[in-house]
């Protein structure tokens, strides 16, 4: 049996104010000196420069960097001005960009990563994996697993709801991911764990049984929604891949990111996703999409606000985003009458 490696966060504080104890949860982990904060533009104007300020005003020497997307020549310009600085950990406060650039960041320069999210939309706050852009295709890439993982929820809370309901898409995935990784895994002889399949399953349900709470859309219902995306996070820092919650309604997600005029928001493709790809594995797909209805997520392909010509596209294309990724779809994928009927059977297009 091959070598398995499971590294996990050291510290996750979910909770009202969580923010403001930050110093306290960096010494407590043994980090002092110099910090480097990566955010974003709107984020640093709402909370990013009292943030900063905190940090500096206990002792903590603080550099900060606001970027607009997680691009790898963003990347790359931010690794060279502090390769050679002494920063001592490297914390990205804000959005999926601004997480994925900073772990991205954090693993290039070998530091400890910090992770402080501000809204609920994915799950990328406390997995492994940063999605970067400029690398010629959608691509998940193996970084670091956050050292901690703080968590406002009073901030998130504030954040619009659309993005919370995108959240619950991004953990409603990991229904029809877990099946294709046992697909793979009987079809191809695949690596399958059990228990990181079991734990991403086990955030799907949970949001599904809560999902009147919520439709709040208040601090409790970022308490459930947050925990569910950490637990699907660390499915896949236990499994050493993406597998436990990325499958075949991701790669549809991401056919969808480059042939849409205006691609949705990434869990709202996902759960629109989800409907299609349950219904080709033979699962309940009504349920999930009754579930996203529920919590105000999109869908059809109306609400998503996308032409439904692309949607049967993405459908036809999404097997060869990451061909040696074995899915539902097969090898060959779906012919364009497939797709299409697909899409009208599950009531994504009309």
């Amino acid at each position: 049996m091959k070598e398995h490696i499971i590294d996990l966060p050291k510290k996750i504080v979910i909770g009202e104010g969580v923010i403001n104890k930050t110093p306290s949860y960096l010494q407590e982990l043994g980090i002092s000196g110099r910090i480097l904060v990566i955010t974003g533009p709107n984020v640093y104007n709402i909370i990013g420069k009292s943030f900063v300020d905190m940090l500096a005003e206990k002792g903590f020497y603080v550099d900060y960097k606001t970027v607009q997307s997680a691009h790898i020549d963003v990347i790359n310009s931010i690794i060279n001005e502090f390769k050679d600085a002494k920063v001592n950990a490297i914390i990205g406060l804000g959005g999926g960009k601004c997480i994925d650039t900073a772990k991205y960041v954090s693993f290039k320069l070998n530091k400890p990563f910090i992770s402080i999210p501000t809204v609920a939309s994915h799950d990328g706050v406390a997995s492994p994996f940063a999605s970067v852009k400029g690398l010629g295709k959608p691509t998940s890439v193996k970084t670091k697993v956050p050292l901690a993982i703080i968590a406002d929820s009073k901030i998130i809370a504030k954040a619009p709801y659309r993005l919370l309901a995108s959240g619950v898409g991004d953990v409603i995935a990991k229904f029809t991911a877990v099946l294709d990784w046992r697909l793979a895994h009987k079809l191809k002889n695949e690596y399958y764990g059990e228990y990181a399949a079991s734990l991403a399953l086990l955030s799907a349900k949970h949001v599904l049984c809560y999902a009147d709470i919520i439709r709040r859309g208040d601090e409790k219902a970022v308490r459930i929604v947050m925990e569910a995306l950490i637990s699907s996070s660390i499915a896949m820092c236990i499994a050493g891949s993406t597998r436990p919650g990325s499958g075949s309604e991701h790669l549809f997600s991401h056919a969808l990111d480059l042939i849409a005029p205006k691609p949705a928001l990434h869990g709202e493709q996902c759960g629109v996703g989800t409907i299609m790809m349950a219904y080709l594995h033979g699962r309940d797909w009504r349920k999930i999409r009754n579930t996203l209805k529920k919590i105000g997520a999109p869908t059809t392909a109306k609400e998503l606000g996308i032409p439904d010509y692309y949607i049967i596209k993405a459908l036809t294309i999404a097997h060869k985003i990451r061909p040696e990724r074995y899915t539902i779809l097969g090898e060959s994928g779906l012919t364009w009458e497939a797709a299409e009927n697909l899409a009208k059977t599950t009531g994504v297009i009309d």
